[in-house]
């Protein structure tokens, strides 16, 4: 038995509500949402999906000092780097993080990802999602 692959991250957020928002501009749906336990205008956490791709967005509530949660230590918002396959080409991985709203703060550039063994390469396109997270968009020529 070994690692396939990862099935899900977390990012721990401010504001739920707002990253829910940006990555269902960036295609993902909501599959689960947790209200607040105290009925805040945020929820607790959600469950984002795009294919086989899960992102859980956890609010204050999971991450703050005092709640017990399984969560890394250390997690607080903005603390992610994510890379994301992209089908297309970077010039419109570009054109689709704009419209959600994100701004390119690299790219097109060449970069090594993690196909063939973690030495294949691709063109990345990069922005910051509203909590800061880095994401990186890399699309491997065929």
């Amino acid at each position: 038995m070994s690692i396939q692959s990862i099935d899900h991250v977390a990012l721990p957020t401010e504001s739920p509500t707002r990253l829910i928002d940006f990555y269902q501009r960036l295609g993902f749906s909501v599959v689960r949402l947790r209200e607040h336990p105290d009925g805040g205008q945020e929820p607790r956490s959600a469950s984002l999906a795009l294919g086989d791709i899960r992102i859980n967005l956890h609010g204050p509530y999971v991450w703050k000092e005092g709640n017990p949660s399984l969560r890394a230590e250390a997690a607080l918002p903005g603390c992610l780097d994510l890379c994301f396959v992209w089908s297309g080409s970077p010039e419109e991985a570009v054109a689709t993080v704009e419209a959600a709203g994100g701004e390119v703060v690299a790219g097109p550039v060449d970069r090594i990802g993690g196909r063939a063994g973690g030495s294949r390469s691709g063109r990345s396109v990069y922005t910051r999602d509203p909590d800061g997270n880095l994401l990186e968009f890399i699309a491997y020529e065929l």
